[in-house]
C-alpha cells in the first residue's frame, strides 16, 4: 500500500512539473556579416546568412544610405499609393526564401526592384525573418493579443527586462512564466468619472513603471485627453489629482469612438482621435507635455479624411484606431482604412513643418493591405471602408522600424509586412494558417530573452462572418522573428583580420545618458568622418569631419537633445570604415 501511495504521489509530481513548465522560447536569430564588398559589376553578390534556433522564411530588402535629408516630400506609385519624406527607401526586396537552422546563402544581383542595375556606393541591407515552418508556442491562456495589449520591453534605465511585462490598462503579467499559472497575474481596476470612458492602449511611464496614461473621452461633452493614474497591484488604480488638471491633461475636442490609446517616449506623451464613425471630416494627433498640457495639435484629415469615399457610400473618416511607438516613430492604423503611416512628432518639433512629421504613408495602390482592390469591389479603390478587409486591427514594429499588421479577410494569411520606409513587401504565413478571424500581433525586440512575435490564434473560431466562439482560441502564442542590418558598399570593407591599425571600439559607456565617447585608431593620416545615424539609416549628427594624423582618437556624443533608443555610429578614414551599434536611455 506505501508503495502504491509512493508511486502515485510521484505520478502526480511528474504531472505537475509538466504542466508548470515555464515559457522560455528558443528565439529565431540571424547572423550575417555588417559590411560586405561589392563592386557593382553585374554579378551574384552572395550573403552567407546563420540561422539559429528555429527554421526561417528571409526576405532580403535592400535600401539607400544616408541621403535621407536629399529625399524630397514625394507622393508615388499607383494611385500614388506611396509616400515618403526624408527616409532612406527601398530599390529592392526578395521573396520569401525558406531555410533551416544552419548556413545559408542570401543573393542579389545587383539590381533594383525593376531590373535596372543599381549605381555603385554604399547601401543598408535587411534581412527580415520569422518562422514560417515550425508551430506556435503558448506563452499565456489568460492573455490575448489585441488593440489594448502592449509589452514593457526595458527597465526604467533603459535596459532590457530579464522577463518583459505584457500589459493592458487593468492587467499585468511576466513572460516566462507558466502559460497556465495565473498566481503572478496582477489586476487593477482603473477608475474613471461618470460619463467617461477609457480608450486603448494605455502608455506606461519609461522612468517608473507604476504610472500608466490613459486616452479618455467624454461622449456627452465631446471632449477628450489623458488621465494619469498610479499602478496599485491588486486593487484600484490611483488619479494623480497633481497631474494636468486634476488629474486630466488639457482636454481637446474628441468625440468618443475607438481611439487608440496613449503611446509615450518620456519626452512627451502622444495620442489622436479616431473619429471614423463621424460624417464630419475630423482626425488629429496631440502632443503633450509630460505634465499634461498640449503642446500641438496636428491636423490629418488631408490623409485619415475622404469626402470622395463617403460620397462613393463608404466613410468620411480612416480612423487610425490603432497606435505603436518604437524608436522614436508613432506608427497608425485601422482596420477601418488602406492606410498606414509612420510620423515622427520630435522631427516635426524640431523644424515647425508639418510635412516633417509624415514619414511616410502607405494607401491603396500596392496590393499590401488594399481596399476594394479586387475586380468584383462595389466601390473600387475605395480606401475608407470598414465594410470591407482586409481588417488591420493592430499594428507592432521591430527595432528596424519592419511593421506588421495582421491582414485578416485575404485569404489564409497571418500578417501583411512593410518595410522601414512603408514599402508594401507583402502577406506572409504561419505554417498551418488558415482563412480564420485575425485580432493581433506584437513584436518584441529589446534584446531579452523572449524577442519575437506575439500572435493569436483565434482562427480556430472560423471567419468572423461565420463565428463559433466555443472553438475561439483566445490566448497568446510566440513563433521567432528576427530582422539584422547591414551595408553594401563598393569602398573597401573592414573584415576581422583587417590591419590592426585601423580599428573602432566599441562607445563607452554603453548604453549611455547623454554623453558617451567614441575610440578609433587610424592608419595614416588623411580625412576622417564620425557620423550617428538613427535606427531608419537617416544621419542625425556629425561628430567629426575632417583631416586627422594617423594614432589614437576619440570623441564625445552629447545626446542630450535626442531621444532614447537605439543608434549607429560609422567610423570613416579614407579607404575604411566600421559601424557600431549604441544604446542611447533616458
Amino acid at each position: 500500500m506505501k508503495k502504491l501511495l509512493l508511486v502515485t504521489v510521484t505520478m502526480v509530481l511528474i504531472s505537475t512539473s509538466v504542466f508548470a513548465a515555464a515559457f522560455s522560447p528558443t528565439l529565431l536569430k540571424l547572423s550575417a556579416d555588417p559590411v560586405l564588398q561589392y563592386d557593382f559589376d553585374g554579378s551574384a553578390l552572395e550573403i552567407p546568412v546563420s540561422v539559429s534556433g528555429a527554421p526561417a522564411g528571409i526576405i532580403l530588402a535592400v535600401y539607400t544610405r544616408g541621403i535621407a535629408a536629399d529625399v524630397p516630400n514625394t507622393i508615388n506609385g499607383f494611385l500614388g499609393w506611396h509616400h515618403v519624406n526624408k527616409v532612406d527607401t527601398c530599390i529592392y526586396y526578395s521573396t520569401l526564401k525558406s531555410v533551416g537552422i544552419g548556413a545559408t546563402m542570401i543573393t542579389w544581383d545587383g539590381k533594383d526592384q525593376d531590373g535596372a542595375v543599381v549605381a555603385a556606393g554604399d547601401y543598408t541591407y535587411y534581412l527580415w525573418a520569422f518562422d514560417n515552418q515550425g508551430t506556435k508556442t503558448l506563452v499565456a491562456t489568460h492573455m490575448f493579443p489585441s488593440l489594448c495589449n502592449m509589452l514593457i520591453e526595458r527597465d526604467t534605465e533603459g535596459l532590457p527586462l530579464a522577463n518583459p511585462i505584457y500589459y493592458d490598462r487593468t492587467r499585468r503579467w511576466p513572460l516566462g512564466s507558466d502559460p497556465n499559472d495565473q498566481t503572478l497575474l496582477e489586476t487593477s481596476t482603473v477608475p474613471r468619472a461618470e460619463g467617461w470612458a477609457h480608450r486603448g492602449d494605455a502608455a506606461i511611464d519609461p522612468t517608473d513603471h507604476n504610472i500608466l496614461y490613459v486616452q479618455a473621452t467624454n461622449a456627452e461633452s465631446g471632449q477628450g485627453g489623458i488621465q494619469k493614474y498610479k499602478w496599485v497591484p491588486n486593487g484600484d488604480s490611483e488619479l494623480q489629482t497633481d497631474w494636468g488638471e486634476s488629474g486630466y491633461s488639457e482636454l481637446v475636442a474628441t468625440p468618443q469612438d475607438n481611439e487608440p490609446g496613449v503611446t509615450t517616449d518620456g519626452l512627451y506623451l502622444y495620442t489622436v482621435d479616431a473619429n471614423h464613425h463621424a460624417a464630419e471630416a475630423d482626425a488629429d494627433f496631440f502632443i503633450y507635455d509630460m505634465e499634461g498640457f498640449l503642446v500641438d495639435q496636428i491636423d490629418m484629415t488631408p490623409w485619415w479624411s475622404d469626402p470622395d469615399d463617403a460620397a462613393a457610400g463608404a466613410q468620411m473618416n480612416g480612423g487610425p484606431n490603432d497606435m505603436f511607438f518604437r524608436n522614436g516613430m508613432n506608427f497608425l492604423n485601422c482596420h477601418c482604412s488602406c492606410l498606414v503611416q509612420m510620423v515622427d512628432p520630435i522631427r516635426y518639433l524640431d523644424s515647425g513643418d508639418v510635412d516633417d512629421f509624415y514619414v511616410w504613408s502607405n494607401g491603396n495602390g500596392d496590393y499590401v493591405l488594399d481596399h476594394n482592390f479586387e475586380e468584383t469591389a462595389a466601390l473600387p479603390w475605395v480606401c475608407m471602408d470598414f465594410n470591407v478587409g482586409p481588417y488591420t486591427y493592430t499594428i507592432s514594429a521591430d527595432d528596424n522600424l519592419f511593421s506588421v499588421t495582421n491582414g485578416y479577410d485575404v485569404g489564409a494569411v497571418t500578417f501583411g509586412l512593410l518595410g522601414p520606409d512603408g514599402t508594401g513587401i507583402g502577406y506572409l504565413a504561419v505554417a498551418g494558417e488558415t482563412a480564420g478571424w485575425k485580432r493581433g500581433e506584437l513584436l518584441l525586440d529589446s534584446d531579452t530573452p523572449f524577442d519575437g512575435m506575439y500572435l493569436d490564434n483565434m482562427q480556430t473560431g472560423g471567419t468572423h462572418y461565420e463565428w463559433n466562439a466555443d472553438k475561439a482560441d483566445g490566448q497568446t502564442y510566440f513563433l521567432g522573428q528576427d530582422s539584422i542590418a547591414g551595408i553594401i558598399t563598393n569602398a573597401v570593407s573592414v573584415e576581422d583580420d583587417a590591419p590592426a591599425a585601423f580599428s573602432v571600439a566599441q562607445n563607452s559607456p554603453n548604453p549611455f545618458n547623454p554623453t558617451t565617447t567614441i575610440g578609433f585608431n587610424i592608419t595614416d593620416g588623411g580625412n576622417v568622418s564620425v557620423d550617428v545615424f538613427n535606427v531608419a539609416g537617416q544621419k542625425v549628427d556629425t561628430l567629426v569631419n575632417g583631416y586627422m594624423e594617423a594614432g589614437s582618437h576619440s570623441v564625445v556624443w552629447d545626446a542630450s537633445g535626442f531621444s532614447a533608443g537605439v543608434y549607429f555610429y560609422t567610423v570613416k578614414s579614407v579607404d575604411f570604415s566600421k559601424t557600431m551599434k549604441m544604446t542611447l536611455v533616458k
